[in-house]
């Protein structure tokens, strides 16, 4: 059974009021407003967040099972749903640990309860540097990454400083955005980390985010593969030098079936797998070129229908600020020729040509959000709901936490 989370952060109502209700009881009504424990996610105020919790345990199931005979683990990444709740069920999953896009994301999963993190970005400037040393020194499974020289000798600098010695991995760049270039100015890092005194090297990281995306399997592991030989190149060269290769990790939900052929990859960083979007449903997977079924579309926010005044149009209350302007469109579910439009901040707009039913002001729209990690950004908190009740309420602890 999962657990039901306390919601904190309450505003302090007045003692006595002309309702009748004592301070404490006007508390205790809204927070059971607030949370919704019990009630059908069709009653809920909108937008709302939901989470299947039966489909969000089938995809924790299924990665667990097409894994299990790799000898790859899973270290998913808490940036899609920054939730410690979620990441202790992908723990209790068998996950090795969790990772963090910042360092705003590690203190609060570690405030949250949980300890085995990997940051995978590298923290620069002073303060962030600071702040990770106070995570390390407070928790011995803490991990951040590195890809500058100068920075690692920073990272050394502050640790002495702190009293620890701070665990790091190499962040070797699968393409520009982020990492040392793979071979020689890696394996050079790799061994200067390693020569420091108050680092440890850990071993390597390293993301193709540009492949998650590809669509079609064969097209998206052909590249995926090719994109990757570097990286593997790399680890090689760590590993011919004697230095730590413990940890080879990268990959996510589009590749989690193909970095499995990488000799010597340790874990995977998937993150959408438990939730799923309109993003990852177009890819095509292994067995269906054209739908990415290998997971269910687990994570939906419901709006509410404003207005129906105009022919072939429907307005609801979900726009920018709920869904996000990414793409493709959010998928509302039930309904085949609705296209969905959240450009304006506070409103959806749809279009259709037929409809299963005559919609009307008040009614209640599902919709599959167009890119789960941004889109869970917008909520203070999820609910979980199983057979479309609402069990459970779980802060989004992590949520704006950017820097």
């Amino acid at each position: 059974m999962i657990g039901i989370s306390g919601m904190s952060g309450m505003a302090a109502m007045a003692p006595k009021k002309a309702t009748g209700y004592t301070g404490a009881e006007m508390r205790a009504k809204t927070v059971d407003t607030v949370m919704g424990v019990g009630v059908s996610k069709w009653e809920l105020d909108t937008p709302a967040l939901c989470v299947d919790l039966d489909k969000l345990d089938q995809n924790l199931k299924t990665m667990k099972a097409k894994l299990a005979s790799t000898g790859v683990a899973t270290r998913p990444h808490a940036k899609t749903h920054k939730c410690p709740a979620i990441a202790k069920l992908q723990l209790a999953s068998g996950a090795i640990g969790i990772c963090t896009a910042k360092v705003s994301e590690a203190e609060a999963l570690f405030v949250g309860g949980i300890d085995k993190i990997l940051m995978t970005t590298s923290n620069v400037t002073a303060n962030k540097i600071r702040r990770a040393m106070k995570i390390r020194k407070a928790n011995k499974n803490f991990i951040q990454a590195v890809d500058y020289a100068p920075n690692a000798r920073d990272l050394n600098d502050a640790a002495k400083e702190a009293g620890i010695v701070a665990d790091v991995v190499i962040d070797v760049a699968v393409g520009t955005r982020s990492g040392v270039p793979a071979g020689e100015q890696a394996l050079a890092l790799a061994q200067l980390v390693d020569k420091l005194p108050n680092l440890k090297l850990r071993g390597m990281i390293s993301y193709d985010g540009g492949a998650q995306h590809i669509k079609g399997f064969k097209t998206r592991a052909e590249r995926s593969l090719k994109n990757y030989e570097p990286s593997v190149q790399t680890f090689e060269m760590m590993k011919k030098s004697g230095l730590n290769t413990e940890i080879f990790s990268g990959g996510g939900t589009g590749t989690y079936n193909i970095m499995t052929r990488v000799p010597g990859f340790t874990d995977l960083q998937v993150g959408s797998y438990i939730f799923m979007d309109a993003q990852y449903l177009e890819i095509g997977g292994e067995s269906n070129e054209e739908l990415y079924t290998d997971f269910v579309p687990s994570l939906t926010v419901m709006t509410t229908v404003l207005n129906t005044y105009f022919p072939g149009r429907l307005t609801t209350d979900a726009g920018a600020k709920a869904l996000t302007l990414n793409k493709p469109d959010a998928i509302v579910i039930g309904e085949k020729g609705f296209s969905y439009n959240a450009g304006s901040d506070e409103f959806g707009s749809i279009r259709y040509e037929m409809a299963t039913k005559t919609y009307t002001v008040g009614d209640t729209l599902e919709l599959i959000v167009p890119h789960c990690d941004p889109a869970v950004n917008e909520y203070d908190q999820i609910y979980g709901t199983r057979k479309d009740k609402v069990e459970v309420v779980w802060p989004i602890a992590a949520r704006g936490h950017s820097q």
